[in-house]
């Protein structure tokens, strides 16, 4: 197990679901239990799921939810540019958003392929 806090993957993560929080605070109020909870939930699930995997005893394992995150960041794309296009999101807001969550995908790829290219991980070693 690894301090989850200490990688700079997370690190972004959880910058990224402060940002939505702040962004989505934006949103119609009618929205509120619509796309801002989704945007929210897509967000938190980021970092979250770093967090779970970093309490995992094996690389497959850390692999796994390190996947589950990448999908909460492509779906958490997917909703800033529905937000976008429905007008709820100014250009900027969505452009500095979409960059973040693009850099944290990127950070995770790498992250996966580390753990890939590593041999297999079944005690309490620390991986990065």
């Amino acid at each position: 197990m690894q301090d989850y806090r200490k990688l700079k993957v997370w690190q972004e993560g959880h910058s990224l679901t402060l940002a939505t929080y702040r962004t989505t605070e934006q949103l119609p109020r009618e929205e509120l239990y619509g796309l801002t909870s989704q945007m929210r939930r897509a967000a938190t699930s980021i970092p979250a799921n770093i967090a779970e995997g970093c309490g995992r005893v094996s690389n497959a394992e850390l692999a796994r939810f390190l996947t589950i995150a990448s999908g909460s960041a492509f779906e958490l794309d997917y909703y800033l540019l529905l937000a976008r296009d429905l007008g709820m999101l100014n250009g900027e807001s969505y452009q500095t958003l979409h960059q973040q969550v693009s850099k944290v995908r990127r950070m995770l790829n790498a992250f996966l392929q580390t753990l890939k290219d590593q041999k297999p991980r079944t005690n309490n070693q620390g991986v990065l």
